[in-house]
């Protein structure tokens, strides 16, 4: 007979089987006796004293000979019975178990173990968040090296279609207007034949900090350049062709004409041949065909394609377009133009403009007063006899011509310079008061007085024949 196992247990295939299995080991006999006492309750047993309401099941039945046969399938599902553990038994087991572990009740043990599953669980939702954010983490760097490595292989497979290696050939002029874009400029280039494509361009433009630094201007690059060169080349000031033509506030149009033959390289017949079309330069009517005052002070770019007629006429339309802004009626722009040159040559301080520009207006209103609508400004007088700065002396005082507000009274004929706008502003908007005369009796400082009368206004001259004896190189006409 074989050794049956280590517990009286039937297979499954036995159980179904309807068969019994008969063990006649005698050892297995006894061994079952001793653990009688001590193995451990069968299901359904309560541990606190006695059986459950469901505690019998089928025994283990001993034959004459001492063999040990175990319930056939039948029994074991139609008996529902289980066998009854005495009271002493149970006490005997646990007072076993209290010696193995004399502090630990029942109650604390299930408290134990409730314990032991919470944090069970804790550790498996931490394994849980610490797995998925290890993925995502993954995922991340998959994604990123993804990226970056099309990057490199479009940037790489584009350059060769959209760009010239370089490093380029021959000569050509590109002017760069004011306030544009890394695309406006990229589109000149190509337009000029210096790069072979707006976006290789943009490309280098945007990551190039650099690039915010280009200047407005006239650029000499090559042909068939690099993104990378052509970027390189408007960053270099050297390549910078002089091309600008710059009007400053009070300039007289001989400045303006001596600038444009300078800079385009042209002669003066050409330029004065441009001002003498006024329909061409765009010059208003009302000017009297004179285009003294109407060249808006600022910088221009000359381009290859410029020529003396059409630089003009941006000069003309900067003027009309700013009289228009500042509200300025068609009839009244020669007279406030006249008036702001007047402004600009007889003061470069600000806080004095508009009391200048309230001066020029008493002084033309008083007609029957002491100053006979005469303005008597030295800046008329010099710009008569064809000096810019200093002061006239009797000579210029004497010379009898238009632009003499000392021998003719009212505003001289034209403006005298080319006005600023904050002496426009000054002459639309003049400060209050009841003066007729001011002098600067510093010319270092600035510093004027304003007087009502012609008696506080000798007083005040005092002060300047006083400046000009310390300093009588500053005081001389030019």
């Amino acid at each position: 007979m074989s050794t049956p196992p280590p517990y009286p247990f039937r297979s499954r295939r036995e159980i179904h089987s309807g068969e019994r299995k008969v063990y006649s080991d005698a050892e297995l006999h006894e061994q079952h006796a001793s653990q009688d006492t001590t193995a451990t309750p069968a299901q359904g047993t309560d541990l606190r004293g006695g059986p459950s309401r469901n505690e019998a099941v089928a025994p283990v039945r001993e034959t004459a000979q001492g063999e040990r046969t175990l319930p056939s399938f039948d029994e074991v599902t139609d008996t529902g019975a289980t066998p009854r553990v005495s009271g002493a038994a149970l006490r005997q087991r646990s007072a076993a178990q209290g010696a193995e572990s004399p502090s630990e009740t029942t109650g604390m043990r299930s408290r134990r173990l409730a314990s032991e599953r919470r944090a069970a669980r804790k550790r498996k939702r931490r394994r849980r968040v610490r797995s998925f954010f290890i993925i995502v983490l993954v995922l991340g760097l998959l994604a990123g090296a993804s990226y970056v490595a099309y990057d490199q292989l479009f940037n790489s497979s584009t350059t060769a279609s959209d760009d010239f290696p370089g490093p380029g050939t021959g000569s050509v002029e590109v002017t760069i207007a004011e306030n544009s874009s890394g695309r406006d400029i990229g589109q000149m280039l190509v337009d000029a034949g210096v790069v072979k494509s707006v976006g290789a361009f943009v490309r280098q433009f945007e990551k190039t900090p650099a690039s915010m630094s280009i200047r407005p201007g006239t650029y000499r690059l090559k042909q068939q350049m690099s993104a990378a060169g052509a970027l390189a080349g408007l960053l270099d000031e050297t390549n910078r062709v002089d091309s600008t033509i710059t009007i400053t506030s009070g300039q007289k149009m001989s400045e303006v004409k001596k600038r444009i033959v300078d800079i385009m390289g042209v002669t003066e017949e050409q330029v004065d041949a441009a001002f003498a079309d006024t329909e061409a330069i765009g010059l208003p009517s009302e000017a009297g065909g004179n285009a003294e005052g109407w060249l808006l002070p600022g910088s221009y770019e000359v381009s290859e394609d410029d020529t003396p007629t059409t630089v003009i006429a941006r000069m003309v339309k900067g003027t009309v377009d700013e009289l228009d802004r500042l509200g300025v009626a068609p009839a009244d722009r020669q007279t406030v133009l006249i008036k702001a040159s007047i402004v600009d040559g007889e003061m470069n301080i600000d806080k004095y403009m508009p009391m200048v520009a309230r001066v020029i207006d008493n002084r033309l209103a008083d007609t029957n007063g002491e100053t006979k609508g005469y303005l008597g400004m030295d800046s008329t007088v010099l710009y008569g006899v064809g000096k810019t700065s200093g002061v006239p002396d009797q000579a210029d005082l004497d010379n009898d011509n238009p632009y003499n507000t000392r021998l003719h009274a009212g505003l001289p004929p034209t403006p005298i310079g080319q006005p600023s706008e904050k002496a426009i502003k000054a002459v639309l908007n003049p400060a209050e008061g009841n003066w007729l005369y001011f002098v600067t009796v510093n010319l270092d400082t600035g510093e004027t007085l304003f007087a009502s009368t012609l008696e506080e206004q000798e007083k005040n001259r005092e002060q300047f024949k006083a400046y000009c004896s310390a300093n009588p190189k500053v005081c001389t006409a030019s």
